[in-house]
């Protein structure tokens, strides 16, 4: 093999080298991509169950509200909701006969 075989040999295995080692380090980034795409997945999961549970609140206290009344207190709204309870009462008991 020529002197200048040689510096060519060793110039392809030098940059061959760099080429093997970009890769690996390209192949760990992936990893680490792909490791935080999956914790950004379970957080969006987790994200949607926590929104699901604060629209039921919301709507939950929207009927609560909506019981209570503008400018009434919480004993005219135990009134409001026995009232109901002794009309639902009544209904039921015009069912059984």
């Amino acid at each position: 093999m020529t002197e200048r075989e040689t510096v060519l040999l060793g110039e392809f295995k030098g940059k061959l080298d760099k080429l093997i080692e970009l890769y690996m380090r390209l192949k760990r980034e992936k990893q680490l991509f792909l490791e935080e795409k999956s914790q950004m997945k379970e957080q969006i999961r987790l994200l949607a169950v926590t929104n699901e549970e604060l629209v039921k609140q919301v709507e939950n206290l929207k009927f609560s509200k909506s019981l209570l009344g503008a400018d009434e207190d919480s004993h005219g709204a135990k009134l409001k909701l026995n009232r109901i309870v002794r009309e639902i009462d009544n209904c039921i008991a015009l069912l059984n006969k």
